[in-house]
Order: C-alpha cells, then structure tokens, then sequence
C-alpha cells in the first residue's frame, strides 16, 4: 500500500481537473486520474504527474452510467490499496434556458453532476469505515449559485443540488468523511471568452482580476487538509457572487 494518500480527481485530464490533479500531486498526493472521452489528455497529464513524483494511474468511466460510477472507486482502491480523499470536478455543461428547457436536459445534467457525487461519497464512506479512517470529499461547485442568472439552466439546476448535498452528505457522512464545496467563478482557462472580454471582466471584479485556475486547485487542497471543515463551501471568485449579472459571462 502506497505510503502517499491517493486523491480520485474526476475529470481530471484536461483544464480546472488537470490543474487541480497537478497541484495535489506537489503537494505529496498521488493521483487516480478519471476521465471519460479523452483518453490522449489523460495520458499526458497522468506522465506529468509522475514527472512530479507522484504515482498516478487512469481510469475511464461514464458518469452518466450508474454502474461505471459505482464501479470507479473499487477500481482505483483495487489498483492503490487505499483511497483517501475525492475531488468530483467532472462536470456535464450543456446551455439551456427556461425556453429550451426539457427533462432530458435536467435529467443528463442531474446523473454526471449530482447523482454521481453520491455514487462516490457512498463508495468513500465504506472504505472510510473499513480502514477506520476519516477522508474527505470535494465537491465542485459555482458562484453562479449566489448569483442566479437565466443561462445553462439544468446545470444549475444540478449544481444546486450539489451544493444541498454538500451539506447533507456532510451529515451523513460524519465523522469519517468530511464534505466541502469549492465554488469557483470565471477562470482564465476558459474556452467560451475571449482575452478582450476577459479583461473587461476582472474589471468588473472586486479584486480586480479574474480566477487563475490555481487559486481554485490551492482551495480543494486546503479543503482537502483542513480536518475542521466540513458542510460550508469555499466561494473562489474574486467576488463575482457579490455583483448581480443578469447573463452568464460569455453572454455579457
């Protein structure tokens, strides 16, 4: 068994999970990698990982799919002998509105991002309780959820339920796991906005620059080792949730 604590980051092999897996792993971490399409991302960063020193291996599995989920945990534990701590960072982020609504939009956005949040927590708690060890889990939420706008509607609607079940499953899962959220708000490496408009963005800010993916990755370690939080979440925005948006950030 690996002397490290071993961290499952789902969603982990490209953009905010690849930054985070990364972070974790420099900070004495070794590193189960999940994700779901890309396998050549997973790759690379699994080889940088290592590069860090880290052990790290990749697992593949649909989220969406109730038995690839549920199976993910046993895998990793079967592969490193123990598992210590989950960041669900893997996200389902498809836009809709109140006029595009539909069940199967809610339904896609509610399996990957909350219902599979419990597959784990689940899995967790029971290897928890066998080591007869405390753990944590991360959940990743958004700011959007202190500041409510029309846009992406069934992924907020999912992200809502997780942030409830941040604080449920920290009931539910005490003591031998803790629960933290981690809500970030725009970050640098986001693909839908231009340089020019992020900018004019961290203008807008209260500190006046937007979110660098690694304050968010510097937050869920924190979480992840600070023995006395469970149940709050960590708003990582640069205030954002403090300054009503009547659109989402590529619609402003």
């Amino acid at each position: 068994m690996p002397s490290r604590p071993v961290v499952l980051v789902t969603g982990a092999a490209q953009r905010l999970g690849r930054v985070i897996a990364l972070e974790l792993a420099q900070r004495g971490h070794d590193i189960a990698l999940h994700f779901h399409h890309s396998a050549d991302a997973a790759a690379a960063t699994v080889a940088q990982l290592r590069d860090h020193g880290a052990s790290a291996e990749s697992f593949r599995a649909d989220l969406a799919d109730e038995a690839a989920t549920t199976a993910l945990v046993p895998a990793v534990i079967e592969r490193f002998g123990r598992l210590d701590g989950v960041v669900h960072n893997a996200s389902l982020f498809e836009h809709d509105d109140v006029g595009t609504f539909s069940y199967a939009s809610l339904s896609k956005h509610a399996c990957v991002n909350t219902g599979s949040a419990v597959l784990l927590a689940r899995a967790l708690l029971a290897h928890a309780g066998a080591r007869d060890v405390r753990s944590a889990l991360v959940l990743m939420l958004d700011q959007r959820l202190w500041n409510p706008n029309p846009d992406y509607l069934s992924y907020a609607l999912s992200k809502g339920g997780l942030e409830l079940l941040t604080r449920t499953l920290a009931k539910a899962l005490a003591p031998q796991v803790r629960v933290v959220g981690v809500a970030p708000g725009l970050a640098l490496d986001s693909a839908l906005i231009d340089d020019a408009r992020l900018q004019r963005m961290a203008a807008l800010s209260l500190t006046g620059r937007t979110v660098q993916p690694t304050d968010v990755a510097d937050a869920v370690a924190f979480a992840l080792g600070n023995a006395a939080l469970t149940g709050s979440t960590l708003m990582i925005d640069a205030g954002y949730h403090l300054q009503p948006m009547a659109r989402d950030f590529p619609y402003l």
